[in-house]
């Protein structure tokens, strides 16, 4: 088989399976009482929880690479060792949260797909009509709130970069030297610290709000 055309068939095998994946998991957790509304909600919750961790560990790495910048002799390689440690766990949390927005961007496409299936089969204008505002309104509040996910984990990369970037520069220089010149980046990584969690807070209040606008649908 030619190379372009394993790849092709690979490929579409992989979607089958996802497809065929998917619906398992939906049959199965329907068979308990949910459906694909309230697996959005618990999606979103883990998203803005995964958030809410990444948030405390960004915050512990801005606190460790202060606590670096005003070191004042001792062990430096533990120290390095310590930032080091902050970088992963911020990295790891970083990739947690982007893991946890495609989570709500697979199980929305299912829910508004399936969604717009249904209105089709119904035969009253009325309620047609309603259902159709519903999905729409619905679809465009999990659109901004993506949006707004989005746009803090975007604010995560660059803090990342920086981050790595003093990691090993402290690694490959352990000396006074090396101190001084991370105390000269400070202020652009406080501040670049501050608008990632300032925004990562206008998505957890925006998941928070969404929470709340679908659970009281659900009890309507």
């Amino acid at each position: 088989m030619k190379p372009r055309l394993s790849a092709i068939v690979l490929s579409l095998a992989s979607l089958v399976c996802a497809s065929s994946c998917s619906s398992m998991y939906y049959g199965v957790r329907e068979t308990f009482g949910s459906h694909k509304r309230d697996i959005l909600v618990e999606r979103v919750e883990e998203a803005r929880d995964a958030q809410d961790d990444a948030k405390q560990e960004f915050s512990s790495a801005l606190e460790a690479f202060k606590a670096t910048t005003g070191f004042q002799g001792g062990e430096l390689a533990g120290l390095y060792e310590k930032l080091n440690d902050h970088y992963d766990d911020s990295a790891d949390a970083a990739e947690e949260v982007g893991e946890r927005i495609e989570a709500i961007e697979d199980v929305s496409a299912d829910l508004f797909e399936e969604w717009d299936d249904e209105i089709q089969e119904i035969q009253n204008l009325e309620y047609r009509s309603k259902s159709e505002r519903l999905l729409t309104d619905t679809r465009s509040r999990c659109r901004q709130l993506v949006g707004a996910m989005r746009a803090a984990e975007s604010k995560m990369k660059p803090v990342l970069v920086a981050f790595h970037d003093h990691v090993l520069f402290l690694k490959h220089n352990l000396n006074a030297q090396a101190i001084a010149s991370l105390q000269g980046q400070l202020s652009t990584i406080e501040s670049d610290v501050g608008v990632l969690i300032r925004d990562m807070e206008k998505s957890i209040a925006e998941a928070d709000a969404f929470i709340e606008q679908m659970e009281g649908k659900q009890d309507g």
